[in-house]
């Protein structure tokens, strides 16, 4: 029985200056900081997922709509894929990476990463492929949480209304009692109403 934190894709892309910028992605990066700061005692355990984008076919597009495709972003080993340097990692156990060769939003899509590997995404990209499991040797985020006997998740990121959306409902189907902390969280809609709607719906509770 014990509760766990996603942070979802705090990545220098999703933040100002980088490709696919969130408005006040920094700001929640260190926001989410100085939450494990104060907070951290309450978690059993503290995980964090990674666009990794290696060959994710159309999900990137030089004429995006913004729904469906996107400009390249978080491309693995490059500074966009890495986690915002204000969001500190001191707590953070293991890192899922998702979207290696297709669309990914939920990071119940995600493969653990090697204990060895570098977190932040700085790789040569002679390697990007070398550190991602196959087939039943994958460890998925699910996998992990119900190895760790976890039961509810809370969950902080971005962007509010795609990859917190789709990994908190994700979290809920798995079974999960799910909370998302809005605070933490920001989107890319400037009115963030609907996706909050939906979630509420799919039995989020949303603070």
């Amino acid at each position: 029985m014990s509760r766990a934190l996603i942070i979802v894709d705090v990545q220098n892309d999703f933040c100002e200056g980088g490709s696919l910028a969130v408005p006040g992605g920094a700001a929640v990066a260190g926001a989410i900081s100085e939450y494990l700061d104060a907070h951290h005692r309450e978690f059993d355990h503290v995980v964090a997922t990674q666009d990794w984008h290696i060959d994710p076919g159309s999900h990137f597009s030089d004429n995006p709509d913004f729904k469906d495709s996107w400009p390249p972003h978080c491309v693995a080993g490059t500074r966009g894929a890495e986690l915002h340097p204000d969001l500190d990692t001191e707590y953070i156990q293991a890192y899922f990476r998702k979207g290696q060769f297709a669309a990914a939003y939920s990071g119940f899509e995600g493969l653990l990463a090697p204990e060895d590997a570098v977190p932040t995404g700085e790789r040569q990209p002679g390697a990007l492929d070398a550190d991602r499991p196959a087939g039943e040797d994958a460890i998925g985020l699910d996998d992990w949480l119900q190895s760790h006997d976890v039961e509810d998740v809370v969950v902080v990121g971005l962007a509010t209304d795609y990859c917190v959306k789709a990994t908190s409902l994700d979290a809920v189907q798995a079974g999960y009692g799910v909370t998302v902390v809005k605070s933490l969280t920001a989107g890319i809609a400037e009115d963030l109403e609907e996706a909050v709607a939906e979630m509420e719906l799919g039995g989020v509770d949303v603070t």
